[in-house]
């Protein structure tokens, strides 16, 4: 969707909370290279967007002058077959297995700063509710973060892959296309994942990393939601029928196949029809 205003410029470091409108804000903090930096600025400015110090234009256009999303020097980035396996039964296969959480959190912090700032003439409840979305994903990875230090690891001493932001990628040109293939196909495989993965940390004793796969899980059924809502509102808006609209757009983008087991329960509090569920 775009634009007749004269673009608006953003960049990592020239954006200030207190004089930003929420899309510009969102936009800064997208390019800001520091994790914890980002971290922080996010949850700043949700606060001050819900205490009412952030306007919102949601019909100006932005142009990017930095490279985005912002990535600091580590984790060195690989394809998906480069990354090591990671096994629960050293400290090492644990924390490197958590630094791929983290790493996903820190993804996704990007994809909904992201959904905030590229997508105009949405309704404001949009910009909240991504906004939103970016606050808790930060909180996510702080918790994950924290149990990397107390290991005596940090974020970016295992390799990562790209594979979230390449989808943000491929479906910048089109909201419908971004609500259909992040939150409702990437994002909602994580409510499939979740329990097993809970499950073998609960085996070996740890109930701390356990706990904190409780609160992801609990969070994440919350935003999956929230791009099925945005998914279904925008079908109506243009008068397409949603689940043809999916399939469509999962051809065409080359969405990944679905991995089973499902967690249909999930799915469903998240938001997903009992049509939905059948055909998955």
């Amino acid at each position: 969707m775009t634009s007749n205003n004269v673009n608006n410029v953003c960049q990592p470091s020239g954006c200030t909370l207190e004089a930003a409108d929420l899309r510009e804000a969102a936009l800064n903090w997208l390019g800001n290279t520091s994790p914890m930096r980002k971290v922080a600025g996010v949850k700043a400015l949700n606060a001050a967007w819900l205490s009412g110090q952030v306007a919102l234009n949601t019909v100006v256009a932005l142009a990017v002058l930095a490279a985005i999303p912002g990535h600091p020097e580590r984790p060195a980035l690989v394809s998906p077959r480069e990354v090591g396996k990671r096994s629960m039964r050293t400290p090492e296969g644990r924390a490197a297995l958590i630094h791929a959480l983290a790493h996903i959190e820190f993804n996704a912090i990007n994809l909904a700063l992201d959904a905030v700032w590229r997508f105009a003439d949405m309704p404001e409840q949009y910009y909240a509710d991504w906004l939103k979305v970016a606050a808790e994903e930060a909180y996510h990875f702080e918790l994950l973060n924290g149990y990397l230090l107390n290991m005596g690891y940090h974020y970016g001493d295992f390799d990562a892959h790209n594979s979230l932001w390449e989808m943000a990628e491929r479906t910048k040109g089109d909201v419908l296309a971004r609500m259909a293939l992040v939150p409702r196909t990437m994002e909602a495989r994580g409510l499939d994942a979740s329990p097993p993965l809970r499950n073998k940390f609960v085996q070996i004793g740890d109930a701390e990393a356990a706990g904190i796969l409780d609160i992801i899980l609990r969070d994440e059924i919350g935003h999956v939601a929230i791009g099925n809502y945005w998914f279904n509102w925008l079908c109506q808006q243009r008068g397409v029928e949603p689940i043809a609209t999916y399939e469509a757009l999962a051809r065409q983008y080359n969405a990944p196949a679905m991995r089973k087991p499902l967690n249909i329960e999930a799915r469903r509090k998240a938001g997903f029809t009992e049509e939905e569920l059948a055909l998955l």
